[in-house]
């Protein structure tokens, strides 16, 4: 078994999803860790976006990465890492925002982060803070799948087959859910970008 693994090239990089689940799936414990490395990030910020505070996505997202390697092996699509787990990422949020209604916990709608690319001057940084919050007002009006299915598609670039995959949805119905989103977005923010208020 040792002398098997030695043979294993080096996890590098450039090493793609593919490779590294088939190894994953084979028992590389190193292989698994790289794709925890790669896409950790990703995973937080989508939970953080879905359940508005950090401690949260922390939680959910350790909750993603433990279903995920108990589940690899289920893994089909070997080049598809990304859609798959984003989507059990999905599946935990959604789950926690279920027990938070429970709870009858409030939600703080200025919790959402938006990346937003500062301007040089004092004056800009304060228009692009408020957009910002306007913003983050703005999603959070979306239902919880809609903000899903909108944030892989323009937060982590996920092809519309791969967010069909993630939800169970058919492909027309991921672009319908995503047009309606984009449509619900412009309409709040239209007045804030025009300069008006509202």
């Amino acid at each position: 078994m040792l002398k098997l693994l030695k043979r294993l090239p080096a996890i590098t990089p450039e090493t793609p999803d593919e490779a590294l689940v088939r190894r994953a799936q084979g028992g590389e414990s190193a292989a698994f860790k790289a794709l925890f490395e790669r896409h950790v990030v990703a995973v937080r910020r989508f939970l953080r976006d879905l359940l508005r505070t950090p401690d949260a996505a922390d939680d959910a997202t350790q909750e993603t990465f433990a279903r995920a390697h108990a589940q690899l092996v289920k893994l089909p699509d070997h080049d598809r890492f990304k859609a798959w787990v984003l989507g059990i990422a999905r599946n935990v949020a959604f789950e926690a925002m279920r027990v938070r209604r429970h709870d009858a916990l409030d939600e703080d709608d200025d919790a959402l982060p938006v990346a937003v690319i500062p301007s040089p001057d004092p004056e800009g940084l304060l228009l692009d803070a408020e957009l910002e919050k306007h913003f983050a007002h703005a999603l959070g009006t979306l239902s919880e799948t809609r903000r899903a299915a909108l944030l892989m598609r323009l937060d982590h670039g996920l092809a519309y087959e791969d967010i069909a995959q993630a939800f169970g949805w058919t492909l027309p119905t991921v672009k319908n859910e995503i047009h309606r989103a984009r449509l619900k977005l412009r309409v709040a923010l239209l007045p804030h970008l025009k300069g008006e208020r509202p």
